[in-house]
C-alpha cells in the first residue's frame, strides 16, 4: 500500500467545516469526490483535524492510500486543482511511510485569528471587526496564563466525543499594527471550539470587563459556562501543522 500526504488550504464560507456529514457540503467531501474521479474508485481521506463550519485554512494536510503507486504526483496535485472548485487548492502531494497518519502523526497545529476596528470591505469576510481598541497588553497577560494548564474544558465544545480535554499549548500571543489584531496559537492539539472560545474570552480581557486572573479562574473551573462567548468563524484560520521529517519518503 502507498500513501500520500496532500497539503492544501480552503475558504470555508461556503462549507458546513472539514468532516464529511450526511447534511452539507464539506472539504473532505469535495476533495474524496475529485480523488475518486481522477483515480477511477473511491479514496477516502483522513485530515489532520476538524475546522467548523465557515472556518479556514492556509494548509490543511489529509492522507490517502493508493494500492500502486502514483508515478506523477505534480501532475495528479495539478488536475485536482483543475476539478476542485475555487475555493480549494491543493498545494503539493508528498509519498510518505505507510504507517503515517495524518492526525495521529501531527507534531503540532497553529490557528491565527484576525480582528480589525476598521470597516473594511476587503476584511469583513476574514477578520472579525470589533467596535473598541483592545488592551493587548492585558490580553498577552492572560496568554501567559495559558501555558500553565493543560487541561482546557472551560474552552471546549460540550459533549464531544474525545477521550481527553488536556493540550500542550506552546505559544500563544497577540500582535497588532495599526487596526488589525493578530492572535496566533500553537499546540500539539486543539479540542472543537477551543481557539475560537479563547479568543472570545481574551477579547473579553482586552475591554476589561476580565482581568487576566479572571482567566485562570474560568480555566481551573473546568466549566464551558465560564468562558467567554466563541468569536466568531469566519475570522479564524488554520496557518500551519507540522510533521516529524521521517515521515516522509525520498527526502
Amino acid at each position: 500500500m502507498n500513501r500520500y500526504f496532500i497539503f492544501l488550504g480552503y475558504n470555508g464560507k461556503q462549507y458546513c467545516g472539514w468532516q464529511s456529514q450526511p447534511k452539507g457540503t464539506t472539504v473532505q467531501q469535495s476533495i474524496e469526490e475529485a480523488l475518486a474521479t481522477l483515480l477511477r474508485q473511491p479514496v477516502p481521506i483522513v485530515g489532520a483535524g476538524r475546522t467548523d463550519s465557515g472556518v479556514h485554512a492556509r494548509l490543511m494536510v489529509a492522507h490517502f492510500d493508493r494500492c500502486e503507486p502514483i508515478a506523477d504526483l505534480p501532475f495528479l496535485a495539478e488536475k485536482l486543482n483543475r476539478l476542485l472548485p475555487k475555493d480549494i487548492a491543493v498545494y503539493r502531494i508528498a509519498p510518505v511511510r505507510a504507517d503515517a497518519h495524518a492526525r495521529f502523526d501531527a507534531t503540532s497545529r497553529t490557528y491565527q485569528y484576525f480582528v480589525t476596528t476598521r470597516k473594511d470591505p476587503f476584511l469583513y469576510e476574514s477578520a472579525c471587526r470589533i467596535h473598541h481598541t483592545p488592551d493587548y497588553e492585558a490580553m498577552n497577560e492572560a496568554c501567559q496564563l495559558l501555558y500553565d494548564y493543560t487541561d482546557f474544558t472551560s474552552f471546549s465544545k460540550l459533549h464531544t466525543d474525545v477521550k481527553t480535554n488536556n493540550c500542550l499549548i506552546t505559544h500563544a500571543g497577540w500582535t497588532n499594527e495599526g487596526d488589525m489584531g493578530i492572535f496566533t496559537i500553537t499546540a500539539d492539539r486543539f479540542l472543537r471550539n477551543m481557539v475560537r472560545a479563547i479568543v472570545g474570552t481574551l477579547l473579553e480581557v482586552g475591554r476589561h470587563k476580565l482581568s487576566p486572573a479572571d482567566v485562570k479562574t474560568i480555566i481551573e473551573a473546568r466549566d464551558r459556562g465560564k468562558a467567554g462567548t466563541s468569536a466568531p468563524a469566519h475570522a479564524l484560520f488554520l496557518t500551519d501543522v507540522t510533521y516529524p521529517e521521517e515521515l516522509f519518503v525520498g527526502r
